[in-house]
């Protein structure tokens, strides 16, 4: 069974979020194409709804008319999403807003102290359980900070930037590698004050309201790993990748599957909207280990289990280190990819940073725990398409997380 043919994703879950947020903010009417279709970003619609921002479907468009905020009536529920926790703690705190932020057992389980910690330099008053959620935050004067990030995170540098929109004076944020840049294209599109010197960004504090959005999202390149992948190891497949992200810290990932051997040729790229787009074509050719390092991590974070699915299939040794950040995702990632491969017969090896893994190996069908993890779920349903037996998913349903119509369109392109 073969993968074949053409497929155009739902918009990227990162610019999807920020869209919303930056929407909001701005003066008048914003029209967003493509929006996610993932269950994350709407949980990001529903908190934005509930702090008085009107949001309205238009056929496949989404309407945001940008406007002043107000404290929620209830509890902000962020569901699964840590996108929408993060950011929205800067945004809100910005905007001098109070609220109480909450998720479901999963998020809640999820360390909140890396955003809290610097909003608290810039005087923000919260409460949070012992750095997770519920946290509440409290209108605040804000001022700005200069602060030099411990992780590489977009979510840190996002909720920072953010905050800084509502903080007198300027704000700084410093990262020790380059994350993901959508936050600092899209404001300096709409018209925020905002400057780049090497891994250190300034935001000043908006002066007025920013201007609206006329986007259509492109493809998300982490959703679009998983197909791609599908195609690297199933023999006889090629599949075309059409309207795909492809901003330079978002495709680490397809950097490593070049240096693995996939056969893969970018047939167009163009730039909208600040981002660089294109249509990839990716094809089964044999694959070989590689190491993926540290300075790599930043840029192909979300799509280290699909690598690990990669890894196994190929010839050689692949060792990922410092990657501890996925410890702490939606699941310890970590803890299971690998326990979920010793189940299907892999050779891996778990390191408190990453895991090593031997291939080729012939995977058998296994009961696999998805620990509600969207991106377990995705990934280990690519490794039963060359397992022996079937992959069964103690939770198929989580995958809608991020993408609704992934059973679907994996269904339509097995040929």
């Amino acid at each position: 069974m073969a993968i074949k043919g053409k497929i155009t994703f739902p918009g990227d879950k990162s610019i999807s979020h920020r869209a919303l947020m930056f929407a909001a903010l701005a003066d008048g009417e914003s029209r967003i194409s493509n929006l996610s279709t993932g269950a994350d970003v709407q949980s990001t619609r529903k908190c934005l709804e509930a702090c008085g921002i009107q949001i309205e479907d238009d056929g496949d468009d989404v309407i945001v008319a940008g406007g002043q905020f107000s404290d929620p009536d209830n509890l902000l529920d962020c569901g699964n999403s840590g996108t929408t926790t993060r950011l929205l703690l800067g945004l809100l705190a910005g905007q001098g807003i109070n609220a109480t932020l909450i998720g479901d057992a999963s998020l809640s389980s999820r360390p909140m102290n890396r955003i809290l910690d610097p909003l608290s330099k810039m005087g923000l008053i919260a409460g949070s359980n012992d750095g997770k959620l519920p946290v509440t935050i409290h209108k605040s004067n804000l001022k700005g900070i200069d602060y030099h990030s411990p992780v590489a995170s977009a979510q840190v540098k996002s909720a920072v930037l953010l905050a800084g929109l509502g903080a007198e004076g300027k704000t700084t944020v410093t990262e020790p590698i380059l994350s993901r840049d959508h936050t600092e294209k899209m404001l300096a599109g709409v018209g925020a004050h905002i400057s780049i010197n090497g891994l250190s960004t300034t935001i000043s504090k908006l002066k007025a309201q920013l201007n609206p959005i006329h986007i259509t999202v492109p493809g998300d390149p982490s959703t679009a790993a998983f197909f791609t992948v599908a195609a690297a190891i199933v023999p006889d497949s090629e599949i075309t990748l059409d309207r795909i992200l492809r901003n330079p810290t978002r495709i680490g990932f397809y950097g490593a599957l070049q240096k693995m051997g996939a056969g893969m040729d970018c047939l167009e790229t163009w730039e909208e909207a600040g981002e660089t787009i294109g249509k990839l074509k990716v094809f089964h050719l044999p694959l070989k280990g590689i190491t993926i390092t540290k300075d790599d991590v930043p840029r192909l974070i979300d799509e280290l289990p699909i690598i690990a699915i990669l890894a196994t299939q190929s010839e050689g040794e692949t060792e990922v280190r410092g990657a501890e950040e996925l410890r702490v995702k939606e699941c310890d990632r970590i803890y299971a990819v690998c326990k979920n491969l010793k189940t299907m017969g892999a050779d891996i090896e778990e390191l408190d940073d990453g895991f090593i893994i031997q291939g080729p190996t012939h995977l058998k069908g296994a009961e696999i725990e998805t620990f509600h993890d969207h991106r377990i779920a995705m990934a280990f349903t690519i490794a039963g398409l060359v397992a022996d037996g079937d992959v069964i998913l103690d939770h198929p349903e989580c995958a809608s997380i991020s993408y609704p119509e992934f059973y679907d369109e994996l269904e339509r392109l097995a040929q």
